[in-house]
């Protein structure tokens, strides 16, 4: 039987979600998380946190401009998991979290987001819609939107995740200006190669998608670390057994 992209596509993300399932359950029963490597960023990132509700100075979380019904939502999601987190610790402070984002869909889930964190933690008075907002629906014209946020707000710390292009390096250099930590992390590789040389603290490559788990969001945010981890073995058996295939091949000719 033949499988045309789509069909093989789809089997990968059914496998995927199984093993999140799986794993879920099984980190759930365990009692606990397993050890994760040192990611000295997210470390940062928390003490970043704790400095800004002590000094009462605020966060910016800046959720790129991916599109949800296109391949750039899965770091957009990311981000949404490390502001749901993000939020409820800061949720107390004097001057909560403010979240800026490039799409309306994006900028409606991130409100929605904010007001659950509220709701868990009972300060539902203390929950200001406008803490989300949309800054600006093409590239350049987001990044000018956020800048000021950065300069005007109090902002202390710049958490960047989700989708960007070269404009992620006007927010950073924002965010530099003003002295404040910056933890930024893409899907999009110039912007990475940006990030490495512009941002305090880059998350490289799938580090980003680890926010949730390193930022203690949950069973399943573990459980999809593991889960990239057997397909991550998975690809390295296949390439090297389809090199091994080759060369067998060319040595029987």
């Amino acid at each position: 039987m033949n499988f045309d992209a789509s069909q093989l596509g789809a089997a990968v993300v059914i496998i995927f979600l199984l093993l999140i399932i799986g794993f879920a359950f099984y980190e759930r029963a365990r009692g606990g998380g397993r050890n994760l490597r040192d990611i000295p960023a997210f470390s940062r990132l928390i003490r970043a946190i704790g400095l800004a509700v002590e000094d009462g100075t605020r966060l910016h979380i800046s959720l790129g401009r991916g599109e949800l019904h296109t391949s750039r939502s899965a770091a957009s999601f990311a981000g949404l998991s490390i502001l749901e987190r993000v939020a409820r610790t800061a949720s107390i402070s004097d001057y909560p979290p403010v979240v800026t984002s490039g799409d309306g869909a994006l900028s409606i889930l991130a409100r929605d987001t904010l007001s659950g964190a509220y709701r868990e933690m009972e300060a539902d008075e203390q929950f200001d819609p406008t803490q989300a907002r949309l800054s600006g629906v093409t590239p350049f014209s987001y990044a000018a939107g956020a800048i000021p946020i950065i300069e005007d707000e109090k902002v202390s710390a710049s958490i960047l995740a989700g989708h960007y292009g070269p404009e992620i390096a006007l927010i950073t250099e924002a965010s530099d200006r003003t002295g404040g930590f910056t933890l930024a992390g893409t899907d999009h590789i110039p912007a990475q190669a940006i990030l490495f040389a512009a941002a305090e603290e880059p998350l490289i490559g799938e580090e980003l998608y680890a926010g949730g788990a390193y930022l203690r969001a949950g069973f399943v945010h573990i459980a999809s670390l593991r889960a990239q981890d057997v397909f991550r073995w998975l690809i390295i058996l296949a390439i090297l057994g389809g090199g091994i295939l080759n060369f067998i091949e060319a040595w029987l000719q």
